[in-house]
């Protein structure tokens, strides 16, 4: 079974279902292009040209760590990455205030400097098979959370809350993102 992602240029950020849509029209299409783009040779996996659209292909196998080179050259080019499997978009902007943080999911995603749209979109996607969700300051601080809205921050000491809905935690992952520490006096913490 392979996977796919495809890249292109935004002038804004967008919304996954614009990003959907955008992928899915653009699959209806015949591949082909006039010119090969320069980040087409960058990418890993087996590349397919589309007029303004490159699609990247993998196997499952090799998913996790040929997705994360993929939105490492996305990123790095100004590109929209959208993840058809997960139905998530990786835009350019806006960012976290963090330089090098990464977001780790459960079901093996890891993404440097994300965007601050993918973070709450991936928050949505916790389940069995999508066990947590990591903002990580490697040698610094993280926060994650598991099903059931359990919070764990770790600065020094680690920390732990129950957030009793989705929406909490998602205001929380962007404050953490964003360096705001608000979320650390809003609930009742006790020591891991």
């Amino acid at each position: 079974m392979s996977v796919e992602l495809m890249v292109w240029d935004e002038p804004v950020p967008i919304s996954r279902d614009q990003a959907r849509a955008t992928y899915l029209a653009v699959k209806r299409t015949p591949p082909g292009a006039d010119a090969e783009p320069d980040v087409a040779k960058e990418l890993p996996g087996e590349v397919t040209l589309y007029p303004g659209h490159v699609l990247v292909s993998m196997d499952l196998d090799t998913m996790d760590e040929l997705s994360a080179q993929v939105f490492t050259v996305a990123r790095a080019h100004g590109l929209v990455c959208y993840d058809p499997q997960r139905d998530l978009v990786h835009n350019v902007a806006p960012l976290g205030v963090y330089e090098g943080m990464q977001l780790h999911t459960g079901d093996g995603m890891v993404v440097n400097d994300p965007d601050l749209g993918l973070i709450h979109d991936v928050l949505g996607t916790m389940s069995a098979q999508n066990p947590f969700v990591a903002l990580v300051n490697f040698g610094q601080h993280f926060l994650q959370v598991s099903p059931g809205f359990e919070l764990e921050y770790k600065e020094g000491a680690m920390v732990r809350a129950m957030v009793p809905e989705l929406d909490e935690v998602r205001q929380s992952f962007n404050e953490y993102a964003t360096g705001d520490r608000a979320f650390l006096s809003r609930y009742e913490w006790s020591t891991a």
